[in-house]
């Protein structure tokens, strides 16, 4: 539990190589704040009958085990995008932001997840890493221009997701309907 890891899709562990230097420095894995207070209140917010979300409810376990090291990387992504100014840095974190995006949406697609579904789900993590963030900023006591900025930046990441996910769905319903009217072009001939 001292070092950050997801797995990706096929399996593999991905480690941040930040928390391995900081343990074997002795320093452990201090300042991922954003990162354990949003997965805390994501669980609290999923299990809560309060909520009432559907479509938490409606997705299978297997695809619940295969979308989380994804939601775990989205959030350490977005950490370390608002501590770093460095823009090759943020030009990375962007790509693979857009690529999770795109996962998210193959992954759901795939499982016959409708699109509104696949939305619906996206805002309540959206909605979940914006509550803390702002919680955060509270407690360090950022300027209010501090605590705009870096909603900014989350919103903007997040927007990336989206617009992957719905790009999934956009880009393998075309090539479906490509095929399907390809076969109706060969049976006319």
């Amino acid at each position: 539990g001292q070092v950050r890891c997801f797995r990706t899709p096929g399996g593999h562990r991905r480690f941040a190589e930040a928390d391995l230097v900081a343990l074997t420095e002795g320093g452990g894995t201090d300042g991922h704040e954003l990162q354990t207070a949003a997965v805390r209140r994501i669980r609290r917010r999923l299990h809560s009958s309060r909520d009432g979300d559907s479509w938490y409810e409606d997705l299978q376990e297997d695809a619940r085990e295969a979308l989380r090291p994804l939601g775990r990387r989205l959030v350490e992504l977005v950490e370390d995008y608002i501590s770093t100014s460095r823009r090759p840095r943020r030009a990375e974190i962007e790509a693979e932001v857009d690529e999770i995006g795109q996962t998210y949406g193959d992954m759901l697609f795939e499982r016959d997840t409708p699109l509104l579904q696949a939305v619906q789900g996206f805002t309540f993590f959206r909605r979940s890493l914006d509550d803390t963030a702002k919680q955060l900023a509270e407690r360090n006591s950022l300027s209010v221009e501090e605590a705009g900025k870096a909603r900014e930046v989350i919103a903007g990441l997040a927007d990336r997701v989206l617009f992957g996910v719905i790009g999934a769905y956009d880009s393998t319903e075309s090539s479906a309907g490509d095929h399907a009217q390809a076969g109706r072009s060969q049976a006319g001939r």
